[in-house]
């Protein structure tokens, strides 16, 4: 009995695994056709095999232009929340009094908040602040990682917030002890130790800062600022798609993020099960 449970459960997953990639596989292989192959019959595979309409999706996204883009903007957003979200944690947890519950519990409501609710007010703000404060927030780099490192805090902060409990006070009691001061028990004896939950920030923020398009789209507006989600948007014209152009543009987004993920997918359950501990 528990053997024909145990076959049917991996059928079941089998399925399941089957129906999840199905989409995965619609966009690599009709990646590799023409027009005319594609409306004919999307599930086929190619008749040729061949890498020119991954050149073309290329050429049309300017995808080194737009790489740039989408790593600086991932990877000084990601920088600036690790560190800011983990001493903002380190100091709540450690703090155990009122006003470190009452800040603690805003950045977990705020986590409640969807983005699309916000997305008006924000660009008014956006729009307020260049105007008469001068401030290059709208269509700027810069002004879009202001924005990330915003909306990633409180996950952030809820994350280490968690595992920073499960860190034995004793030790930073033990260097405070020797002559270290409040930044280096931080960065010498707690952020070490942080290493897991780090790497989970990290993978959570990259996938999601990596493949947004919607907070991008409101920000940026110029053809030299688009980053990568953003020059996907060539192949969708108000009369023609260019499906198969698409799906290789689509190839080439996800690489990136699902190379990132395979390298360091193992720390995403140490770490948030360690934050769990408390």
């Amino acid at each position: 009995m528990k053997k024909t449970r145990s076959i049917i459960a991996n059928i079941v997953l089998i399925l399941l695994c089957i129906l999840w990639l199905f989409p995965v596989y619609i966009i690599v292989v009709n990646a590799f056709k023409n027009r005319a192959e594609l409306y004919e019959n999307i599930l086929a595979f190619p008749k040729n095999f061949s890498f020119k309409y991954y050149a073309e999706a290329m050429d049309k996204m300017e995808i080194l232009n737009a790489l740039k883009n989408s790593l600086i903007v991932t990877i000084i957003s990601i920088a600036i929340i690790i560190v800011l979200a983990s001493m903002c944690a380190w100091m709540l947890a450690r703090k155990d009094n009122k006003l470190s519950k009452i800040i603690f519990s805003v950045f977990v409501a705020t986590m409640l908040i969807p983005f699309q609710t916000l997305m008006m007010p924000l660009m008014q703000v956006l729009g307020f602040g260049r105007d008469t404060l001068h401030l290059p927030v709208v269509n700027t780099l810069g002004g879009l990682i202001f924005c990330y490192i915003g909306f990633g805090a409180s996950m952030s902060v809820f994350l280490f917030h968690g595992f920073v409990k499960s860190i034995p006070v004793a030790l930073e009691e033990a260097a405070t002890i020797d002559g270290c001061t409040k930044f280096g028990v931080f960065w010498r004896i707690v952020f070490p130790m942080l290493k897991p939950v780090t790497m989970t920030v990290i993978i959570l923020d990259v996938i999601w800062i990596w493949n947004d398009y919607l907070l991008p789209s409101l920000v940026l507006s110029s053809k030299a600022n688009r980053t990568i989600p953003l020059s996907t948007a060539n192949f969708f014209g108000q009369f023609t798609i260019q499906w198969n152009l698409a799906m290789a543009g689509l190839t080439l987004t996800i690489i990136p993020v699902i190379i990132f993920y395979l390298c360091a997918q193992k720390y995403i359950i140490k770490g948030v099960a360690a934050g769990a501990v408390k």
